[in-house]
């Protein structure tokens, strides 16, 4: 499947401004980079090094944490996507931004969507990156490979979406942000 840029920035805004929330909560910033291959769109995933402390092994979009030099948080998303895995700035086209969300371990996200022309070289950054990959669209939206849990944390509930890609499982904040997207191609 093709995503039609046109459409999908349409249906984002075009920037995120920063939440009076991040007084209490660090914000933080990723990227879901639409990537075409042939005659279909693929999403871009990062797995985690199992030697990171926190959220080890899991799938992630790039990004982190704000710097207090960041001049944006679409510039974090850049800076934290060529930190992991070389993508340089103005390799990508930002479309535009997802909706943000504070998460029960202390941030504040600000998801943007962008598109990186192919064919490109990944660099991953052993440190925190160990595997990139991508998955295509059409197979993220077979409902087949989904399914949906509710968690509570702290005494509160929370819808928890899981995605099934060959022996990797997307879940958590990256799923939550995945769902989102997906959910804009629908409509």
């Amino acid at each position: 499947m093709r995503v039609n840029d046109t459409l999908l920035q349409q249906r984002l805004p075009a920037h995120h401004t920063q939440h009076a929330q991040d007084v209490l909560l660090r914000p933080a910033a990723v990227l879901l980079l639409l990537v075409p291959q042939a005659k279909e769109d693929y999403i871009l995933f990062t797995l985690r090094s199992q030697k990171l402390r926190n959220h080890r092994g899991q799938i992630s979009f790039p990004g982190g944490k704000k710097d207090k030099d960041d001049k944006s948080l679409e510039y974090t998303a850049l800076r934290e996507t060529h930190e992991e895995i070389g993508i340089q700035a103005e390799q990508v086209k930002v479309l535009g931004a997802l909706p943000s969300f504070a998460t029960h371990t202390g941030f504040y996200v600000y998801p943007f969507v962008g598109r990186l022309p192919w064919p490109v070289t990944f660099i991953p950054e052993v440190a925190e990156i160990d595997e990139v990959f991508q998955v295509p669209v059409s197979h993220l939206r077979n409902p087949d490979i989904y399914h949906l849990e509710w968690r509570q944390v702290n005494e509160q509930d929370y819808a928890v979406h899981f995605y099934q890609y060959q022996h990797h499982t997307i879940w958590g904040i990256t799923a939550h942000i995945l769902h989102d997207f997906l959910s804009r191609l629908s409509t």
